[in-house]
């Protein structure tokens, strides 16, 4: 019994961090590439602009008009606490 909810305790602190490594995935075209960004084309959203960095993985040949799948995640970079509004 101990045991279980041992467990239950550790999945319960585990849930945010799992929330928080939430990863995607977008396939399309690529219609630009370098080494700031890639561009790639979909056939119902139109264009996805992902920033690149130099620990982005590049596996294959990623060029113009190949067909690739971007898996990325979402980062903030700022959170602004705002002021509440008195009446």
């Amino acid at each position: 019994m101990k045991l279980a909810v041992s467990l239950f305790g550790v999945s319960l602190l585990a849930a945010p961090l799992a929330l928080a490594d939430k990863s995607y995935q977008k396939t399309g075209t690529v219609v630009d590439v370098n080494d700031k960004a890639i561009v790639i084309a979909t056939d119902k959203e139109g264009n996805w602009e992902f920033k690149r960095d130099a620990g982005t993985k590049l596996e294959g040949e990623v060029k113009k008009g190949g067909k690739v799948t971007v898996y990325y995640g979402m980062t903030a970079t700022k959170v602004e606490a705002k002021a509440d509004k008195k009446k």
